[in-house]
């Protein structure tokens, strides 16, 4: 995390709840939460977690039971229009007027602000030229969620809140937005989105919040949340047959674990043509060379061989399972 950052959006002990016809529901159990300048922070957790009433409240536009909110310094809930006018918001179902069209709505967010954003560079760069002369409501959700973007962009915040930004997205237009966002943090915003897609969490993200139940389970960088002290496990793809000699020798130390739909029927000693193994407890060099030498001696070779690092997916699922 750079020293330089500063907190541009901070979230303490925010609790919310909700009347429902079986009493209260408890929707947020003290929240708490930093998202830092020049950094993406990725709120993640399942569906019903708290996610989107955390930013509804960190965005202003709801208030909580108890906590303390703060948005570039001030209090969303009472920001005026300069506090409003330096934060930008991108829904998941876009809000869009269904029969503008992109041009015309982006011309009309850009005349709102005093020093608007190059909306024709932007909409270049989104690919939203493609289908500016449209009317919104004969959009794909992918190119919805491109004009979406744009308009959050449009006065040059210093915070924007993204909330399912690549949802919809062909990988090609996933890729223009992915290049967007880090420009964005190259340049000083703090940029925090949702996501259910892990992947995109962990290749964008350098602060996570996994909410489950209204509360942090977990937080911190990508690298912290998957660290594991133990040995990151060896797997491997083999299309003939391991003989049951072969099993018999395997090296002494390590753990040799079938996987997929034929474990079971290797570990009852029928040997079906292709599966994939795990190797636990490689440690040392001479681990690997153990491993090596059992392949030569019994004509094994390996089709696939990855080194399978615990991913932010798993650590999501041992969250919400």
């Amino acid at each position: 995390m750079s020293s330089s950052s500063s907190v541009l959006v901070s979230l303490t002990g925010l609790h919310q709840s909700v009347r429902t016809r079986r009493g209260q529901l408890n929707i947020l159990r003290g929240v708490d939460f930093q998202a830092r300048s020049g950094q993406v922070t990725a709120l993640l957790g399942p569906n019903g977690a708290g996610k989107t009433t955390t930013l509804t409240i960190a965005q202003g536009l709801d208030r909580p039971d108890s906590g303390t909110v703060r948005l570039l310094g001030e209090d969303p809930w009472r920001g005026g229009p300069a506090l409003r006018s330096q934060v930008g918001v991108m829904l998941q179902d876009g809000g869009l007027p269904p029969s503008a069209t992109p041009a015309r709505l982006l011309r009309h967010v850009a005349s709102l602000y005093r020093d608007p954003a190059d909306m024709a560079t932007l909409s270049a760069r989104l690919g939203i030229d493609e289908f500016s002369g449209r009317d919104i409501r004969r959009l794909s959700g992918g190119q919805k969620q491109r004009v979406a973007l744009a308009a959050a962009l449009a006065g040059r915040p210093r915070v924007v809140f993204l909330d399912e930004p690549s949802a919809g997205l062909d990988p090609v237009s996933r890729q223009l937005v992915f290049d967007l966002i880090l420009e964005l943090k190259r340049s000083g915003l703090a940029v925090v989105l949702t996501t259910h897609l892990l992947d995109d969490a962990e290749r964008l993200a350098d602060h996570v919040v996994l909410l489950r139940d209204g509360r942090v389970e977990r937080s911190g960088t990508v690298a912290q949340l998957t660290d594991s002290s133990q040995p990151t496990p060896v797997h491997f793809t083999v299309l003939r047959p391991v003989d049951a000699v072969a099993l018999a020798g395997f090296p002494a130390g390590l753990d040799l674990v079938p996987e997929g739909p034929h474990a079971s029927a290797v570990q009852a000693g029928e040997l079906p043509q292709g599966r994939t193994f795990r190797v636990e407890g490689i440690t040392t060099p001479e681990g690997w060379s153990a491993l090596a030498s059992w392949w030569r001696d019994h004509q094994i070779m390996p089709t696939d061989v990855r080194l399978l690092h615990r991913s932010l997916e798993d650590v999501f699922l041992e969250v919400a399972p």
